[in-house]
């Protein structure tokens, strides 16, 4: 059983990160999306919602399970028998962000990362953005699946 892992903060969950995870359960048997917590952070959404923003996103999709998780992402993989870590990349900048990630995890743990070019239409979208036009009233909803609501 070909099992990802897709990490990240999610706040909150994109539709460049609905595509990518959409996309990631044609390639794999599971996609666990695993909301990391960083208590250095300041989030805008609570854990909570966070996970019941990505939840409602694939309720109807068994493949996906949604988990919270502290540490390193290769340790939790590790820990839970995933062999793969999924991303997706907007642009060279996170080519080459990624790419010392991925390097970094290799060198930790037999983890193989992989890769997925976000959509076209979707490659603009950053949880920063999205954040950015919620704080100033904007209209996020172009910019995340439906299940997100402030």
């Amino acid at each position: 059983m070909k099992r990802a892992v897709f990490p990240g903060s999610f706040d909150p969950i994109t539709l460049g990160h609905y595509d990518i995870i959409k996309r990631g359960i044609q390639l794999f048997d599971e996609v666990i999306v695993a909301i990391g917590i960083n208590a250095d952070k300041k989030y805008m959404f609570s854990l909570e919602q966070r996970k019941a923003f990505i939840e409602n996103a694939f309720k109807n999709e068994p493949k996906v399970s949604v988990v919270t998780y502290k540490g390193l992402t290769v340790d939790f993989c590790q820990k839970n028998n995933v062999d793969f870590i999924l991303r997706g990349l907007r642009n060279p900048a996170d080519f080459e962000f990624e790419k010392a990630i991925a390097h970094t995890n290799r060198d930790l743990a037999p983890i193989e990362t992989v890769f997925l070019l976000t959509a076209a239409s979707t490659s603009y979208i950053s949880s920063s953005i999205v954040r950015d036009v919620i704080r100033h009233n904007g209209d996020y909803t172009k910019l995340v699946p439906k299940s997100v609501s402030v």
